[in-house]
């Protein structure tokens, strides 16, 4: 198939306000459609309406609800009504304009055939998600730049805690080292309960954890402060056996071969691992995309001009975000070297594993 050239659509940007639709979409939506697109909490995601107008110039023949995590490089398509390929042509043309990377469209109403029409490749559906994650059962993507960005797989956590576990998962079966089929919850708990801290997993243990469960993947880990890490929110009689358990794990690092980079990974140095074929699982605060400072475990796996490519195992559905917004999620690099920052005692926390078959090379 040709690849398809969107033709300039004159359009108007407005923000969704829930309770105060416009008249002209009102008029294209179907109910169920904008019932859907109040259901969630749009707020923290910039939400807005492109729309296009029709020929009389007041009412629309298109619109497109658009939103996107903040401080990322791309926008989502919730959905859009009226003349479709139009919308999204003026979808598209928005986000040029911004300098953005990327568009995604969930597939709420829209088939593949439809997605395909209008330049956009399906998206490979999660493996697992959380009990609460909602989302469509596909989504679609077009990237705006020259993207040779492979697919990973998307499994979101089943829990609350198992990020680390879950991003190194996806990172070995995006290698080709743990076979898709083998990427279920029990491989998930299994890894996560020999990398925890209870519940958390810090850098070291994490790293330890990916270099047992697979010895012929070269380890790196990459953490900035010679103390244990990720314990200020317990009481001192908490942090003390959590702080042993941190301390064991430099010790098994030390015996099996994972050294501990005391610098901070800067994201010169992830682009070049990325480049190598290699992969970065990283430590970052949810501050930024998410509106609350919790540490959380992304895995870096691609890399296009101006951002980095994630894969984020974790939705946060009352607002709205989905699946399709956690893969394949472009993030510029500044932003992405802001979120690296953990607080109240801050530090950088992140662990590379190479290709298999390099150990001691």
């Amino acid at each position: 198939m040709p690849p398809h050239r969107e033709t300039p659509v004159k359009s108007t940007v407005v923000p969704f306000e829930p309770d105060r639709l416009p008249a002209p979409l009102r008029r294209l939506g179907h109910p169920d459609v904008l019932e859907r697109w109040r259901a969630a909490d749009r707020s923290a995601h910039a939400p807005h309406i492109v729309a296009v107008p029709g020929d009389d110039g007041e009412d629309w023949s298109a619109a497109a609800l658009v939103t996107a995590r903040p401080h990322t490089a791309y926008l989502k398509i919730v959905d859009a009504v009226g003349d479709v390929p139009a919308a999204v042509d003026a979808v598209v043309s928005h986000a040029r304009h911004r300098g953005l990377a990327q568009v995604k469209w969930e597939g709420w109403t829209a088939s593949a055939e439809v997605a395909a029409a209008v330049g956009f490749a399906p998206l490979g559906a999660p493996l697992a998600q959380a009990a609460d994650a909602g989302g469509p059962g596909s989504g679609y993507v077009r990237w705006l730049c020259d993207a040779a960005v492979t697919e990973p797989p998307y499994y979101g956590q089943t829990t609350h805690f198992t990020c680390g576990a879950v991003t190194a998962l996806v990172a070995q079966a995006h290698a080709g080292t743990l076979p898709r089929e083998s990427l279920d919850r029990p491989a998930e708990l299994a890894l996560w309960r020999d990398a925890t801290n209870f519940p958390a997993c810090e850098p070291v243990g994490l790293g330890v954890a990916v270099r047992r469960a697979w010895p012929s993947s070269p380890v790196t880990v990459f953490l900035d402060v010679d103390r244990p890490v990720l314990l200020d929110h317990y009481p001192e009689s908490e942090q003390e056996w959590r702080a042993v358990l941190q301390r064991m794990a430099r010790t098994d690092a030390e015996r099996i071969g994972v050294p501990v980079d005391s610098r901070h990974l800067p994201m010169t140095a992830i682009r070049s691992a990325i480049a190598r074929r290699e992969q970065v699982l990283l430590l970052v605060s949810l501050a930024a995309m998410q509106g609350f400072d919790v540490p959380h475990w992304v895995l870096c796996h691609g890399a296009v001009p101006g951002a980095v490519v994630l894969e984020d195992p974790w939705a946060n559905a009352p607002t709205g975000d989905t699946w399709v917004d956690a893969h394949l999620l472009p993030v510029p690099d500044t932003s992405l070297d802001t979120m690296t920052t953990l607080a109240p005692t801050p530090f950088h926390g992140a662990v590379l594993i190479g290709a298999p078959g390099q150990v001691g090379q």
